[in-house]
């Protein structure tokens, strides 16, 4: 599924390639940020009675699945966010 008109998608991907390695590192991370940014606040604003663990918690579960959730859940206190 792709909403971007073809014009603009041709400008984004020149102003991509005439970016150097540093960069595209730079903007990739940024935009990693941004989506895990964007959907802890999803997950926040579906689970709104939660703590900020719980809502972490989930997040590793849609992220990274059940398994690793539960392996992590017994570290909760040790995540770095308020409980």
């Amino acid at each position: 599924m792709d909403d971007t008109d073809p014009r603009a998608r041709k400008v984004q991907i020149e102003v991509l390639r005439g970016l150097d390695e540093t960069q595209r590192i730079l903007q990739a991370d940024s935009l990693t940020v941004e989506m895990v940014r964007l959907s802890r606040a999803a997950l926040r604003e579906e689970m709104p009675d939660a703590t900020e663990q719980q809502v972490l918690l989930r997040w590793i579960e849609v992220v990274y699945g059940k398994g690793l959730a539960a392996r992590v859940a017994p570290l909760a206190g040790r995540l770095g966010v308020p409980a």
